[in-house]
């Protein structure tokens, strides 16, 4: 997910102390390059401390640590293939089974096509039992909310993004630029564009959004469990309504 940056100014979310050890269960954001789901994403495990899962970081972690799965992965990487949803699914479902995700989790990149978000929902359904004590772990079908922003405005998101190489604090030249004209406020060091936010490459990952991951909305909004989101509003707007939509879903949940 793009990290859309919290500056200090958008720091209450991100302070919170937390919650009260509710479950919260599985939840899947969705919404195109520059919606902000980076930053919505980090202020929902500050206030309900649970993980972030990203399937990239899955996939260069065991890759990293030589496991069965990494390797399967690692072969087809380097003939230049693209990893199977087997094998990614096979990542998810064993980074579930862990302890700090048994309260709830956010899915980063994942499900990206619809035979990966039905694959979700046969996982949650059937349940997800811990392999070493044997029992049955809780689960429930996830909270799916789209965040809708306007396309021009998305543009304007990502063409204006600049990013600091040294700490990584993430400006826009249009709505929170720099102090000082293209330098990093913390150190100094000069900002820098990222390739995919260069215009000849949005058009492209906008393509791509429309292509593969409108279609998932599309599966979760026949079964009535998307929730969509104006996210063309300031970010701590766009938070409380998040945070509202995850709480009634843990409310339902726990009834179950």
């Amino acid at each position: 997910m793009a990290n859309q940056g919290l500056r200090g100014e958008n720091l209450r979310f991100e302070n919170t102390t937390g919650d009260d050890g509710r479950y919260i269960g599985p939840i899947v954001l969705l919404g195109p390059p520059g919606a902000g789901k980076g930053t919505q994403a980090k202020r929902i495990v500050a206030r309900f401390k649970v993980p972030q899962i990203s399937t990239g970081d899955l996939l260069r972690d065991n890759v990293a640590r030589h496991t069965p799965l990494g390797m399967q992965a690692k072969a087809v990487m380097e003939r230049g293939d693209l990893v199977s949803d087997d094998l990614v699914e096979e990542m998810v479902a064993e980074r579930l089974k862990r302890d700090d995700a048994q309260r709830g989790f956010i899915l980063d990149g994942f499900p990206r096509t619809v035979e990966q978000a039905i694959w979700l929902d046969g996982f949650l359904k059937h349940g997800i039992f811990d392999n070493q004590k044997g029992k049955k772990l809780k689960s429930s079908p996830p909270i799916v909310i789209r965040m809708d922003v306007d396309y021009n405005l998305l543009k304007l998101r990502l063409t204006g993004r600049r990013s600091c190489p040294t700490c990584g604090r993430i400006y826009n030249v249009h709505s929170q630029p720099a102090n000082v004209d293209e330098v990093c406020d913390v150190d100094g060091t000069r900002l820098v564009i990222r390739d995919d936010d260069r215009e000849e490459v949005i058009q492209e990952r906008l393509a791509t959004y429309e292509r593969l991951t409108r279609p998932v909305a599309d599966y979760y909004d026949r079964q009535r469990r998307l929730h969509v989101i104006n996210g063309d509003r300031q970010p701590d707007q766009v938070t409380e309504e998040i945070f509202q939509e995850i709480l009634r879903h843990s409310a339902a949940a726990e009834g179950r």
